[in-house]
């Protein structure tokens, strides 16, 4: 695949993603792919992580594409709901339920969920098996974000304990985005 010019911002989730997850492959795979390094990935605060989206987009030379994992598309969706930059594109990777009584607290204080529509097109990327999401609920995301659905059979949360390395068709939903 040939690198793109067009900037990616790549969005990991809480604890980061590490050298073995997709996000890392992207990154590397991508010579206009960095990361957005959260102000802490152990402890995520919802206003901390929108701020540092907000300048990594500034930072961009021209609107980037978001691709983002679990905890970091509902920062995207935070972000959208009060965004002033342009964004070309974003993949929304096996997004975390943040309303679910069961995860840490940190994650909580993401909710609620975002209710608007996103300022620009997405791709919202849902497993049949995801513990952290039921895919209605991905669903539910995705008509409120007005983001077009991707289901995969039995990804579990679509990172590295669920064998989401490389991903090859990860990649080809993030190239339709460019």
């Amino acid at each position: 695949m040939k690198p793109t010019a067009r900037p990616i911002l790549i969005v990991p989730g809480y604890r980061n993603s590490g050298p073995g997850h997709w996000q890392t492959f992207f990154e590397a795979r991508f010579a206009s792919a960095r990361r957005v390094h959260m102000p802490c990935f152990e402890e995520p605060a919802r206003d901390a992580w929108v701020g540092a989206l907000d300048r990594a987009v500034a930072a961009c030379a021209a609107p980037p594409v978001l691709v983002a994992h679990s905890l970091g598309c509902i920062a995207v969706a935070h972000w959208a709901q009060q965004a002033t930059r342009r964004v070309h594109a974003a993949l929304l990777v096996a997004p975390c339920d943040v309303e679910k009584s069961d995860l840490p607290g940190c994650l909580r204080g993401f909710a609620p969920l975002p209710q608007g529509p996103l300022c620009f097109p997405a791709r919202l990327v849902a497993s049949t098996n995801d513990p952290y999401v039921e895919l209605n609920r991905a669903g539910e995301m995705a008509f409120a974000w007005g983001a077009r659905t991707h289901v995969v059979e039995n990804g579990g949360h679509l990172n590295t304990a669920s064998g989401h390395g490389p991903w090859p068709e990860g990649e080809a939903l993030l190239s339709a985005l460019l």
